[in-house]
């Protein structure tokens, strides 16, 4: 195909090769272009563009277009994730009025005895082959709804942490008035067939389970599952707070008191959560913050700010006088000031003393910034076996509706910090209020769906005491929960209707994304580790084009409406973007904190068209073999009802059409297009099989719907792993598809996967789409691909050899797909021609498109800890994480061959390597369209290097010849140094960065029947501290 360039290059001196080759390449550039063609007629290849549409032709006036309503579409959608989420509040206000009765009819008894299944001992024996205690035969059967686990529909079970005695008297009464509980699991399951784990989380510390499963300890044999440390227990147990937490680092905190006062405040920064707000100081004679830029300030309670300040935790010594009375006054100016910024959770506020001892009661702060309104509870936590001043510190709590307790050893860190969330717990309990909270995104590893750990949100529900004579102490029962996993959302979402690019996505009242198509959680083999920051990704840092904020806080502020911008979509693993204008169309999710958006990309995006065929003629053609439906798109909903589970999407159709199972829904919509789809594309089976009886060369060929895959059925084992990522599924539409989309109609998309010139055994995919019209305003019908062997494709560009010059195949992006080198394969262009391709961006044939990562990992090299550095510097830490990361960044994509420098060598002398959360800004590369064909030269010191570029018509490929007499490989460091920098995430401006969030609706912080006097030892106070708690309680009361 190639032969007369070719030929000349075997022969033609260097000498005036600009001119000549530029002539000469038109030839080869005209045979290039019409490989398509020639690979769709008489060469005998498999795409037969043309019948796909004629085919459209003989239906076109059975196909009606419309323009897709992106506000009503979303507020339609809304409506459907709103019953959705309200039948699972129903499912647990059904358990909260179950438990609330089963536990006011249940009189406690210290001796009872009773064996339950502990979710543990559960079908085990002992040596003699007995069933131990609390354990007995247990019906477990695997359960397809449940990810195959092995499960019990009909009981639930108990799980106990380790470091709790499972037969204490107050768990014991619980596990018995909780047995209520198993009917009403069984009864919201079969209400409910989409429900997964329901439960509930005692006060007491169990956990009952349905449907029930054996749980398994780790290695040491210990499960550490404590249900009153989850968010969701947290979140529906008490209101949003703020937090000061002192931390005393005088001389006596030294040794043990030091190593358990650091893990009481890492206890108490796990029960906080993204509403809540919070400050660590540590104190002696002087001040420290922990975090000495937000001197003065709280910072929000998410993931990433907690796990910054328990790495400075690590790093707090003990030396001098602790100056309490300092530590006290800073807290409530903290406190009261950042209430009078609005930006607080503006309800609960606590500080929380983390102390040895107290040498005074501090009255006279209390008095004065506290006193008698008591907004600010105080909860002193005394470390140490030493109680020579607990009286002074149970007074405070007493006076200040606060906690007191001891922690001796780490054993009794967690149990003891958990007691202040029940005094935080009491006025909502006496007010009766039983708000259903959410929880922002989590991952569930038990719920592996085989694609990696689940996506799910909690709702929840707290369970309170209704007995008369227990009213004024507010008990908190426990809390309800139910897990739902993100994709029951995604099932209530067309994605037919929003278009080849469009997606939905939904965010929580904080802005942090509960689903988006481009959130990534996981990384490393597998995809099956949890980002450590995952759960608090705010959407302005997935549509980081909207520099403003304005599509964030709008939805966070429960706003619909509708917005529009340009946007830079990253795809193929960061090296290709597609640049769009979407609109987006957001409103809010009644009785949950989350709002719904949609993005509809303008042009094609914007329409959709309905087919029109009889069922006759759809079913007939839809039973062949040779047709695959989307799996992951639901056609029909097969878990509404257990009989419809085991139906796969082509059987649940065919049912449904038939009309004989009248509780089956059904799409009626999403059914009619793949009816119509497999109409239009019946003729191909034919034309395959004539094809598969006259052996080809080409591998396999095949149409792509959006509804269906046709293969030939001799081909069916073709697809690899990596094509097999480039189907449909339930969020997206496939890479192939999308740049298809976004070419000039009739014209070709070419790729191959990266980096694949060593092996040589990949393939190249040309796919182009079909438009139902020739107009702006046509859907996108169908889109129509080949793959060939890298090989064979090669083979028919190379045809004889080559003299003083290089020869290259290149795509819109840049990189290579065919080079003499063969290891060149799939690279970018600037690893092989760096020179060159900088001449490209200046003289405008590519153009350079910045993108950003903002959940990015960077590998860093990390020094052995000094003990030396203080808490507070950490400048150094920052500079050097910048340079190894923009190392680690350019290796990873590609770029490192620009920039030569010996700091990779010196980072990992340094010590050991570890991935950490950062921002990336990176390059990506774009052709202009407008510029078909560009020829330059290049002066490498003296000598001129000759070039020529063309597009290939009707594909989005360029030929590129270049004269390689002259060495310029060396001509682009600072292209490179200005490609990709990084940001540290945790740095302090980030930290100090708070964006608009939505508060909680309702907030509970204190209550005038409440009893304060249960503070955790008040018996324990000496009688001349009982009376001037007293005196001091009365005179408030009197004022």
């Amino acid at each position: 195909l190639f032969w007369p360039l070719l030929t000349y290059c075997s022969c033609q001196s260097a000498s005036g090769i600009t001119a000549v080759i530029f002539v000469r390449l038109r030839s080869v550039i005209w045979l290039l272009s019409h490989q398509p063609v020639t690979l769709i007629g008489h060469r005998g290849g498999y795409l037969r563009l043309q019948l796909i549409r004629s085919k459209y032709k003989e239906f076109e006036r059975a196909v009606r277009v419309e323009e897709i309503d992106g506000l009503r579409l979303v507020k339609r959608l809304a409506e459907d994730m709103e019953e959705m989420f309200h039948k699972k509040a129903e499912a647990m206000k059904r358990l909260v009025e179950a438990a609330e009765e089963a536990h006011l009819q249940h009189e406690e008894d210290p001796d009872l005895q009773y064996e339950y299944f502990n979710a543990v001992l559960i079908n085990e024996v002992d040596d003699e082959g007995n069933s131990v205690e609390l354990g007995g035969e247990f019906l477990l059967q695997p359960n397809d709804h449940f990810n195959n686990l092995s499960v019990n529909l009909s009981l639930s079970v108990v799980q106990v942490p380790t470091n709790m005695y499972n037969k204490d008297s107050a768990i014991v009464n619980g596990v018995y008035w909780s047995e209520a509980l198993n009917k009403v699991f069984v009864d919201n399951f079969e209400r409910d067939p989409s429900l997964i784990w329901q439960y509930f989380g005692s006060a007491k510390g169990f956990f009952r389970q349905y449907p029930g499963i054996k749980w398994k300890p780790d290695e040491h044999g210990v499960i550490a599952f404590d249900c009153r440390n989850r968010k969701w227990y947290i979140q529906a147990a008490t209101s949003p707070k703020d937090v000061v937490i002192l931390v005393d680092v005088s001389g006596s905190m030294k040794g043990l008191r030091l190593t358990i006062a650091r893990q009481t405040v890492s206890s108490i920064l796990d029960t906080l959560g993204d509403d809540d707000f919070f400050n660590i100081i540590a104190y002696n004679e002087e001040l420290h913050y922990v975090e000495p830029c937000l001197n003065g300030t709280l910072v929000q309670a998410d993931v990433t700010n907690k796990d910054h300040f328990r790495e400075h935790l690590d790093k707090l010594f003990a030396q001098g006088i602790g100056m309490l009375d300092i530590a006290l006054t800073e807290a409530f100016n903290l406190l009261s000031d950042f209430n009078e910024t609005g930006r607080g959770s503006e309800c609960s506020q606590a500080i929380m003393l983390v102390t040895d001892g107290a040498v005074d009661t501090y009255d006279a702060i209390f008095a004065k910034y506290n006193w008698p309104d008591r907004k600010v509870r105080i909860f002193p936590y005394l470390i140490g076996r030493e109680s020579a001043f607990a009286d002074n510190l149970k007074w405070m709590a007493c006076a200040n509706k606060g906690y007191f307790t001891q922690i001796s050893t780490l054993a009794d860190v967690q149990e003891n910090v958990m007691e202040y969330l029940h005094v935080l717990s009491r006025p909502k309990v006496i007010d009766q209020e039983h708000d259903t909270v959410w929880t922002e995104a989590y991952i569930d590893n038990t719920m592996d769906d085989g694609q990696g750990p689940v996506l799910m949100t909690t709702v929840a529900m707290p369970v309170f005491s209704t007995k008369n004579e227990t009213r004024n102490r507010g008990i908190l029962l426990g809390v309800v929960g139910t897990d739902v996993p993100v994709s029951e959302l995604l099932k209530t979402i067309p994605k037919y209707k929003l278009g080849i690019h469009g997606y939905a996505f939904a965010i929580t009242n904080n802005g942090y994304i509960l689903t988006h198509p481009d959130l990534r959680p996981l990384y490393g083999d597998g995809k099956k580790r949890r980002k450590p920051n995952y759960s608090s990704v705010d959407l302005s840092e997935v549509e980081w084009e909207d520099k403003e904020d304005a599509l964030r806080n709008a939805m966070v502020n429960r706003k619909t409406g509708t917005f529009s911008m340009e946007v830079k979509k990253s795809v193929d693993k960061g090296k290709r973007v597609l640049v769009l204008h979407n609109d987006y169309y957001y409103t809010d999710i009644q009785g949950t904190p989350f709002s719904l958006g949609v993005a509809l990309s303008r042009g094609h995006g914007k329409f959709f068209f309905r087919g029109n065929v009889t069922v006759e003629e759809g079913l007939h053609d839809l039973e062949h073999p040779d047709v695959a439906l989307a799996d992951e798109w639901t056609y029909c909903n097969t878990d509404e009802h257990p009989e419809h589970r085991y139906l796969s999407q082509i059987e649940a159709i065919k049912m449904y059409l038939s009309g004989h199972e009248p509780h089956l829904q059904c799409d009626k919509e999403l059914v009619q297009e793949v009816l119509f789809d497999a109409v239009v594309t019946a003729p191909l089976e034919a034309y395959w099989t004539s094809l598969v009886l006259n052996k080809s060369e080409y591998d396999c060929a095949h149409p792509l719907y959006p509804h269906l895959f046709c293969f030939p059925s001799a081909s069916r084992d073709f697809l690899t792993a990596e094509d097999k990522e480039g189907v449909f599924n339930a969020d997206h539409f496939p890479l192939w598809y999308k740049r298809a989309a976004e070419q000039v109609p009739g014209t070709f998309v070419y790729s191959l996967p990266f980096n694949t010139g060593s092996e040589n055994k990949s393939v190249v995919l040309a796919s182009t789409a079909i438009q139902l019209l020739d107009e702006r305003k046509s859907p996108i019908a169908a889109a129509v691909g080949i793959q060939m062997k890298l090989e064979f494709f090669q083979k028919k560009f190379w045809t004889a050899s080559r003299q003083d010059i290089n020869c290259y195949l290149i795509d819109n992006n840049g990189f290579v797909l065919v080079a003499e080198d063969y290891t060149l394969t799939g690279k970018f262009f600037g690893e092989a021609e760096g020179a060159v391709m900088s001449k490209l961006l200046q003289m405008g044939s590519f153009k350079r498109v910045t993108l950003y990562d903002y959940q990015a990992l960077c590998w860093v090299f990390s020094e052995s800890s000094d003990s030396g550095h203080t808490l507070l510097d950490v400048s150094t830490a920052f500079l050097l994480t910048r340079k190894i990361c923009v190392i680690q960044f350019l290796v990873e994509f590609n770029f490192y061959s620009w920039w030569h420098s010996d700091l990779t060598a010196k980072a990992q002398r340094m010590g050991r390597s570890m991935q950490v959360p950062c921002d990336t800004e990176y390059p990506a590369f774009i052709s202009e369209r407008t510029i078909k064909e560009n020829t330059g030269n290049l002066d490498c010191d003296g000598c001129i290097k000759s070039f020529v570029i063309q597009q290939i018509p009707s594909s989005n490929l360029f030929m590129v010849v270049v004269d390689n007499k002259c060495d310029c490989r060396y001509t682009l460091s600072i292209v490179a140094l200005t490609s990709a920098a990084h940001n540290e995430s945790l740095k302090c401006e980030r930290l100090k960065m708070q964006k608009d969030r939505r508060r909680p609706d309702s907030c509970h912080p204190f209550h005038p029947e409440e009893n304060s006097m249960e503070c955790g030892g008040a018996a324990g106070l000496s009688s001349s501290l009982v009376a001037t708690l007293l005196c001091i309680l009365l005179s408030l009361f009197s004022r």
